[in-house]
């Protein structure tokens, strides 16, 4: 380090700090100019740490230059391995012989401030050599930082003693840091949905992210006291061509990470929306448009962290027999065809020619381990050879009636299936014997909803409906598991699974592209017709129920009778509930919320009952309305508010609201009119807890101009979400107005004070006619730019031919309801429903609407005209 005396002639200027600061820019900008995406970025790595080297032991010897034979400064961590990214932190430790006295506390200081002023912030420990070794003993993750310690300078022997109880295994033993190391890999796996798929993926901590290569250099290095990974090699762990694969995935996220440093001028391990497109350029990726080269560059990094993550779970299989120890079990599997045997509870093929003499065992393998459940899984070299075989699994193996009958067999099975789908897919052979899933694999969606891959967000699904069959899992949604029951096959269900996204990204409608694929498999599978018929009917409509829950007005008796028709039987609609539930908690667990869970239980029961009472039976709207009323009618009478009062206060409504609104809600909404003098109006009043897992807010006051969008901008800028909007204009000219809200988190809201504070905002603002313009508490998605959706306006007649129904989608955004409440009060339209669907940053929202004599609006220039209206109004936000 002869070099670094070079530095100390800064200390000479009169403003060292500004010398220092400059050289470490002129430095990083040096680093920044020869770095290549398209090259290794080692040498980088290294040459900033001895560049952090040099300024370090200029400063030391400057400070504390007189106390050499007293303290020792080390480098520890990725510091201490010479792998410095531009933002990565600096750990180092100060070890003293002792406790240190006032006048070393006090240049230790001043070496301390000098660091940070010139703009290093480190991560500074200063311990004796006794706590060290103390604090290793404590906590491991210490001692794995000490594990790779360079000394820069100082006395030698400290850091000896502190090294010597680490390298002797006399602190954290290989056996008990390798079980230390699985339980924070676990729990770091579990932080990431145990997935690598994530559409924001964390290069570092993921699954397969660098992290892994870490613990796979950490506890192999416990063990042999190994300086470098290419030792796998020679303690038999990896071959030539594994070792190169492992290297080669490393330099390529290492490449990502300096790159996002680069980028971001922080040290950022996280591959956002924000970064992703501009890293794909930078990578050379250029598609047909823009979102095509961020999916490839996105894929390539897939590609990259599950073909570490399968690395990883080889080694530290084998890391697992050396280092634990214990007596080695033996177990012969019978099987059918297979000669496999488990070692130490994970299955080995008996001869290296197992699958060339008989390809059938590459999916018996799978089958034996859900059938032997003390099996862990399968053993490394085992997982080698499956990798080495898939070439075995061509047309010819994929329309042989065993193989066929062995698919079939694994997703009959009662146990072990999203394991053993997980194991096939991260093996290849998903993709081998299913050629058009293998389009899918590490397929991403480019949008804010779908936040797994394509085919990693299937495998979730079949793992979400096989939670609904078993037990343990019954207090997660008691209602599916119940439903669950009522499935004769539930296989049926996991293949309608796995082929229900199975056409993402090959162009058109990807439900009816995935019927036909759908198709295919069954036959070639020999489905019976009536299974086959149930799979691509589920394939086809999986996304209806949904859709029909979320966009129309599932109060409305021909809603139901249109939505049970094209289910057709109860056997279809318990599949394709299943199947929906399934899904959308797949897709992202942040969608799923009471109100959606409430809303898809309510749809299931009256197409249930429909269904039941047979579809030539339709129940009649003015039964319905009757019935509403009737039973609304007893409720207030038990409550003992008499009849008198009760009429009263339904002289302002006409049949449309005892349609539109549950008896439930009708009594409540009475109660809270008949407590309410005329001068009091408005009457707001919030309910917390509504039947469908909602708060409700109800408004009752004389019709005027712009309640709609006074109301909505001021939830809006409460920071609620608006799930449903019901707007009653009775013919006196009474609004009864119901809006179904949530916090933007999905949570109900629970706080007293919250809910005074809501009612007493929006009754203010309706007196007052206005609104102040004040923050907006809604927390917009920082996502969200990323993904503008562009304005599309349709225009249906309503079945009934009672309303004009007008389709929006668009992107989501703050006062995006108040914008076009206010353009439908300009061409004097009366709104009388509103169904509001926000996915991501994407609206997709229906208005049900009339002219102010309660016709539906036909004219054609009309509603050219309101559409040109909201599209301008619209565009501002744009």
């Amino acid at each position: 380090m002869t070099e670094a005396l070079a530095y100390t002639h800064y200390f000479t200027q009169s403003d060292y700090i500004i010398a220092f600061k400059e050289l470490i820019k002129s430095k990083n900008l040096e680093l920044e100019r020869s770095f290549n995406p398209q090259e290794p970025v080692t040498p980088l790595l290294v040459a900033k740490a001895e560049f952090v080297d040099e300024i370090l032991i200029s400063g030391w010897d400057h400070f504390l230059g007189e106390s050499a034979d007293q303290l020792s400064l080390i480098a520890v961590g990725g510091y201490g391995r010479k792998e410095l990214f531009p933002f990565s932190d600096i750990d180092i430790v100060v070890l003293l012989d002792k406790e240190a006295s006032t006048e070393t506390q006090a240049v230790l200081g001043q070496f301390c401030n000098f660091l940070w002023d010139i703009g290093l912030k480190p991560g500074l420990s200063v311990r004796t050599v006794e706590e060290c070794i103390q604090s290793c003993i404590d906590d491991q993750t210490i001692m794995t930082s000490l594990m790779e310690t360079r000394l820069l300078r100082g006395n030698p022997s400290l850091c000896a003693k502190v090294l010597e109880p680490i390298n002797s295994g006399e602190i954290w033993p290989s056996n008990r840091f390798f079980a230390a190391k699985m339980q924070e890999q676990e729990h770091r796996y579990f932080k990431f949905h145990d997935t690598a798929y994530n559409l924001e993926p964390n290069i570092k901590e993921g699954p397969g992210g660098l992290r892994d290569m870490q613990i796979i250099a950490w506890v192999f290095k416990r063990h042999y006291g190994s300086s470098t990974l290419k030792e796998l090699i020679k303690y038999g762990f990896l071959p030539e061509s594994e070792y190169e694969e492992l290297v080669t995935a490393r330099n390529v996220l290492w490449r990502i990470r300096y790159a996002l440093h680069l980028l971001t001028g922080r040290c950022e391990d996280r591959l956002l929306f924000d970064f992703q497109r501009d890293l794909a350029e930078q990578f050379g990726f250029k598609g047909a448009d823009p979102n095509q080269s961020v999916e490839e560059f996105m894929q390539h990094y897939y590609k990259t962290v599950v073909g570490l993550e399968r690395l990883n779970e080889m080694l530290l299989q084998l890391f697992n027999e050396r280092f634990i120890g214990g007596k080695t079990t033996y177990q012969q599997i019978q099987t059918k065809t297979a000669k496999l045997i488990a070692i130490n509870g994970y299955l080995e093929a008996e001869t290296d020619s197992l699958f060339e003499n008989n390809p059938l065992a590459l999916l018996e393998i799978f089958l034996v381990i859900q059938q032997n459940p003390s099996l862990k899984g399968i053993r490394s070299k085992t997982i080698r050879l499956i990798r080495k075989s898939l070439h075995l699994i061509d047309d010819q193996f994929r329309t042989d009636k065993h193989a066929n009958h062995l698919f079939i067999e694994i997703l009959r099975q009662p146990r072990g299936i999203t394991h053993a789908l997980r194991r096939m897919n991260r093996y290849g052979v998903l993709a081998a014997y299913l050629p058009s899933f293998a389009h899918i694999v590490a397929r991403m969606q480019y949008d804010l909803f779908h936040i797994y891959t394509v085919d990693e967000h299937t495998l979730f699904v079949i793992r979400n409906l096989r939670r609904f069959s078993l037990e343990k899992h019954t207090h997660e949604l008691p209602f599916c598991n119940d439903i669950f029951l009522m499935i004769p096959r539930p296989e049926l269900l996991y293949i309608a699974a796995l082929f229900h996204d199975i056409a993402k990204g090959k162009g058109g409608d990807h439900s009816q592209v995935g019927e036909e694929i759908a198709q295919a498999f069954c036959r070639q599978h020999d489905l019976s017709r009536h299974d086959t018929k149930l799979v691509t009917w589920l394939v086809r409509n999986h996304l209806i129920m949904s859709m029909t829950a979320q966009r129309k007005d599932i109060s409305d008796p021909d809603i139901i009778h249109d939505f049970a028709t094209q289910v057709g039987s109860t056997e279809y609609l318990n599949h394709l509930y299943l199947l929906t539930v399934a899904d959308i908690r797949a897709t992202n667990p942040e969608l799923w919320n009471s109100w959606k869970d409430a809303l898809l239980k309510e749809l299931y029961s009256a197409t249930y009952n429909a269904l039941r009472r047979g579809l030539k039976n339709p129940i009649n709207i003015s039964d319905r309305l009757e019935e509403n009323k009737t039973e609304a009618l007893e409720e207030l009478l038990k409550l003992g508010i008499s009849e008198a009062t009760i009429h009263a206060s339904w002289k302002h409504v006409g049949d449309e609201y005892f349609l539109r609104y549950t008896a439930e809600e009708i009594a409540w909404q009475t109660i809270a009119i008949a407590s309410c003098d005329e001068l009091d109006l408005p009457l707001v009043l919030l309910r917390p807890q509504t039947q469908r897992g909602s708060a409700e807010v109800f408004i009752y006051t004389r019709n005027e101009d712009f309640i709609f969008s006074i109301s909505t901008e001021t939830l809006d800028q409460l920071g609620l979400t608006i799930l449903d909007a019901r707007i009653v204009t009775t013919s006196d000219q009474y609004v009864l107005n119901s809006f179904q809200v949530l916090e933007q988190s999905g949570d109900p809201i629970k706080d007293l004070h919250r809910e005074v504070h809501i009612c007493t905002a929006l009754r203010k603002n309706l007196k007052e006619h206005h609104i102040n313009k004040q923050k907006n508490i809604r927390r917009q998605s920082r996502q969200a730019r990323h993904f503008p959706i562009p304005t599309t306006i349709s225009f249906h007649e309503d079945p009934q031919r009672r309303f004009t129904v007008m389709e929006l989608i668009t992107t989501d955004h703050a006062g995006l309801l108040s914008k076009i409440g206010h353009v439908l009060n300009d061409h004097n339209i009366q709104l009388h429903d509103a169904k509001i669907t926000t996915i991501g940053s994407r609206a997709e929202d229906m208005f049900y609407f009339t002219d102010y004599q309660s016709n539906p609006i036909q004219d054609h220039e009309t509603l050219q005209n309101l559409e040109q209206a909201i599209q301008s109004a619209l565009r501002d936000h744009l």
